[in-house]
């Protein structure tokens, strides 16, 4: 069936769904969540952007994925959304996409207004003056395989297509606005909480006077009226909150922090973000939060649901989140991609720390050396810092899962990676998940070492003599009084598949067997602050991957796809509430 042009447009809400609260109360935001019209060629995978809607069309909800779609399940290839808004007085504007999968072109009244590479960023445009009335948005979307992408390639999990995330309409008062303010905290010399602030504003016109003015925790603080040039300017300012309460996961208190623009004495532009108060450091062998050593124990996730593929609805993600407190983890990788901010909202909230970490998975050399893959990493990098920089979950930064750590070229862009990101962010250490077992040339770059390692899985060593051996390798080559982290570990398991008789691989029945001498080796070494079981939930992975899994699955979820439990379920939720440390760390 082909969607009207003429009736395509979008549903309006009354409020911007893409964090758990409201961004902005001067500032007018709109969603634009809703039906859209989604078009893709009748032959090929080509759009041809001449006659873009005289192919395959469908009506589509945003954001969610194309494969929900009837005869859309496995498009890999080009297609156009298109929907209509609507701005009230003429002025400037923003479009802020937190979700588009993966490349994107974006079309205003036919004029492309900007590009986007990467499906798990959010990127927003600035439109410096649009006229009162309706206006046609088209979005140009790929998840092609191929030279467009160094990131986006055939791997063990899937690469979907469409808006995944909510999308946003946002008009402003002024040309001049708030972009974001990131929020540093620390304690002073007598131990109260400061806040270091960094204000980024975007002007968009020419030179303007004005005013900020930034609250937190009942406190206000009022920077002088200076004049802002066209461009960016950015504010720094150090205020006390002596009476703010720390964040913890047994007491994840948050608070409001909020920045006014004033110009005239009239409020033009607000910004708002929740913060809490904790820091983040790493003392010899130790990880610590908020002074006290910590072990993290948790999972890594893929954004992968089996009804809604990687845009999962904000009830999808709280149901994982109860599920993993309820198996007693107080931490999550977001395995292999910054997430969703409604996530991290939600880790926020529940207490649940974060391993976030860039986009990039199994990449080899050869691969690396992508024309595009320095580019691509860099503003992958920028973009997850820049908009998630403030979320108190979050405790470390991870870049390039299993790429080419073994090779000296490797070593080159890991080095240039984790610089990138200390000039970005000092407050939490680095890390990354390493797989070159007896050839990793980059133990000595991160402030906290990790490896991937499956006992019992892969080969037939135990859980004690893969943990000692990797333990050794580390420290002796460049990680010793380093942190360390079992970054995965698990084993595959055919959702329903029990074979107590000969307790086979792909078995529900070994796949808890594994896990449990797992858990048993990681969090009773004393040299070990993290444990990450690969994985929580079962995913979709690409068709080429269907010799290593069957139904096209990694199947290594102590859930399956739609979140039913497996047999090891009860095996790890037991070894993580009776976990055997020997220190008193924070869980």
């Amino acid at each position: 069936m082909k969607a009207s042009l003429l009736t395509s447009h979008s549903t309006f809400h009354g409020r911007a769904q893409g964090r758990l609260f409201d961004e902005h109360r001067v500032r007018r935001v709109r969603s634009l969540d809703g039906f859209w019209s989604l078009h893709r060629p009748a032959e090929g995978t080509q759009i041809d952007p001449e006659a873009w809607a005289s192919g395959v069309s469908a009506d589509y909800l945003v954001p969610s994925v194309w494969q929900s779609l009837p005869g859309w399940e496995t498009y890999r290839g080009q297609a156009v959304a298109r929907c209509l808004l609507a701005k009230d007085t003429s002025g400037p504007a923003r479009l802020v996409f937190r979700g588009a999968s993966h490349t994107a072109r974006v079309f205003l009244d036919g004029q492309e207004i900007g590009r986007h590479h990467n499906a798990y960023t959010p990127f927003a445009l600035d439109i410096p003056h649009l006229e009162a009335g309706s206006h046609e948005l088209l979005v140009h979307l790929s998840n092609e395989h191929g030279d467009l992408s160094a990131l986006h390639v055939s791997n063990d999990y899937y690469n979907y297509g469409g808006l995944t995330r909510p999308v946003e309409f946002q008009e402003l008062q002024a040309p001049l606005y708030i972009r974001r303010v990131h929020a540093t905290p620390s304690r002073d010399a007598t131990g109260r909480w400061q806040l270091k602030l960094n204000a980024r504003l975007e002007n968009l016109g020419a030179a303007q006077n004005a005013s900020l003015r930034i609250s937190v925790a009942g406190l206000c603080h009022e920077c002088p009226a200076q004049a802002f040039s066209s461009g960016s300017s950015f504010l720094e300012a150090t205020i006390p909150v002596p009476h703010a309460e720390a964040w913890s996961p047994a007491s994840p208190r948050l608070y409001e922090l909020t920045a006014t623009l004033v110009i005239d004495g009239a409020a033009v532009d607000d910004w708002s973000d929740r913060i809490g108060f904790r820091t983040v450091d790493v003392e010899g062998d130790r990880l610590l939060l908020n002074g006290a050593p910590l072990f993290l124990a948790g999972f890594n996730r893929h954004e992968d649901h089996g009804a809604f593929g990687c845009a999962l609805p904000l009830e999808a993600m709280q149901q994982d989140i109860l599920l993993m407190k309820d198996l007693h983890a107080n931490a999550v990788r977001t395995s292999h991609y910054p997430n969703d901010e409604r996530f991290l909202d939600l880790c926020d909230r529940a207490g649940l720390m974060v391993w976030e970490e860039n986009h990039a998975r199994g990449l080899s050399l050869e691969q690396m050396q992508h024309p595009l893959f320095h580019s691509q990493c860099r503003d992958c990098i920028a973009e997850m810092i820049e908009w998630h920089y403030n979320h108190p979950s979050i405790l470390l930064w991870g870049i390039l899962n299993e790429c080419a750590s073994g090779t000296p070229e490797g070593r080159e862009l890991y080095a240039g990676q984790f610089a990138q990101i200390k000039s970005l962010d000092s407050s939490r250490p680095t890390t990354f998940a390493s797989c070159a077992d007896g050839k990793d040339l980059c133990q000595d770059l991160p402030d906290i070492c990790s490896w991937n390692i499956y006992p019992n899985w892969y080969g037939n060593r135990t859980a004690t003599e893969e943990v000692e051996r990797f333990l050794t390798y580390s420290h002796t080559h460049g990680g010793a009084g380093k942190p360390f982290i079992f970054s995965e570990f698990g084993a595959g398991a055919i959702p329903g598949y029990i074979d107590l008789r000969r307790n086979v691989k792909f078995s529900e029945n070994r796949q808890a067997e594994i896990l449990r001498e797992c858990l048993e080796a990681i969090l009773a070494h004393p040299k070990v602050c993290g444990a990450f079981i690969w994985q929580f939930c079962d995913v979709r992975v690409d068709e080429g991957w269907a010799i290593q899994r069957p139904r096209c699955i990694n199947d290594k979820g102590i859930v399956d796809e739609f979140r039913v439990p497996k047999l090891a379920y009860p095996v790890v939720q037991a070894c993580f509430r009776n976990r055997p440390r020997g220190c008193n760390c924070v869980w």
